[in-house]
């Protein structure tokens, strides 16, 4: 099944244009969907979700018109939130089983099956007695994807689902997340750019509410490789590169800064090639989309 979205806009209320004509092209299985706090990715998530409607667009899920038969969408949906309620004195075994009617399984062995499979596969079956409030920030996000595959979905959206959590916790979920993945659509909408990395074969970068790159990302890296280089400097020396190279990112390096930018043309001096990598071309896209909305560029 693929999911189509074609001239997706969405401005709200108060002015803020959160989506500007986003198309995308989403295939089975791991798709990263990569952008900043306030790029519009959980907005997307959500008019995908039919949690809210565009101004317009059009979104397709194989035969299904999502922006217009909800319900046949909400039947193959699986969605878990950047954040989501639960009862916290409820135990997850009764918390799933709770959901899982609310899905429409209604036969109660067939319930009790699905759910002891969802707590085995996220890997909560020992804890299923415990209260879910009183769970660590990843065994709630597993409790939460166990949630999301109640009644077999074809697309899953997972919205920042690793942010906050402990790099063991974050593995564990992420593994999860990669076996979910090899038979049903599943978007990761996240502002970490290494999630995207280890785990999608197809992604897309969005800043200010637009699509600004798509591919694999060895492709996406492919339009920038040779054009990156890195160098050592002192602090004082920072300001002075920014006004004369493209600079990508910097950061402290044992007290140091290391600093790497973009050249079309090749770099002589204190510079060396760097391999390019989609943290680069990930702050390349922002600060090109920045320039043109600063009108710069």
């Amino acid at each position: 099944m693929e999911l189509r979205i074609r001239n997706l806009s969405k401005t709200y209320s108060n002015g803020v244009r959160a989506l500007h004509n986003v198309s995308l092209t989403i295939p089975n299985g791991m798709f990263g969907l990569l952008g900043p706090n306030g790029a519009g990715k959980s907005s997307l998530m959500r008019t995908i979700a039919t949690l809210q409607e565009p101004d317009s667009g059009s979104i397709t899920l194989g035969d299904i018109d999502v922006l217009k038969d909800k319900d046949a969408v909400r039947r193959v949906l699986g969605y878990l939130p950047q954040e989501f309620g639960v009862y916290p004195n409820v135990s997850a075994e009764v918390l799933l089983d709770y959901f899982a009617g609310l899905k429409g399984l209604r036969d109660a062995a067939e319930r009790k099956a699905a759910v002891e499979n969802l707590l085995q596969q996220t890997n909560l079956w020992a804890m299923r007695k415990k209260a879910v409030g009183g769970y660590s920030g990843g065994m709630k996000q597993r409790f939460g994807i166990a949630v999301a595959l109640l009644g077999a979905p074809q697309l899953i959206i997972v919205d920042e689902p690793t942010a906050g959590l402990d790099p063991t916790e974050r593995n564990r979920f992420l593994d999860l997340l990669s076996e979910i993945g090899e038979n049903v659509v599943v978007i990761l909408s996240t502002h970490i750019v290494d999630d995207v990395t280890e785990l999608c074969p197809n992604m897309a970068i969005i800043a200010g509410g637009e699509v600004v790159a798509t591919g694999s990302p060895n492709e996406v890296i492919g339009e920038i490789r040779g054009k990156v280089y890195r160098t050592k400097t002192e602090k004082a020396a920072l300001a002075q590169l920014r006004e004369q190279y493209e600079v990508i990112s910097s950061k402290l390096v044992a007290g140091q800064p290391i600093v790497r930018v973009f050249s079309e043309v090749p770099i002589n001096g204190q510079f060396q090639p760097a391999e390019a990598t989609l943290e680069d071309v990930y702050f390349h896209r922002l600060a090109r989309k920045q320039l043109t909305v600063s009108g710069k560029q």
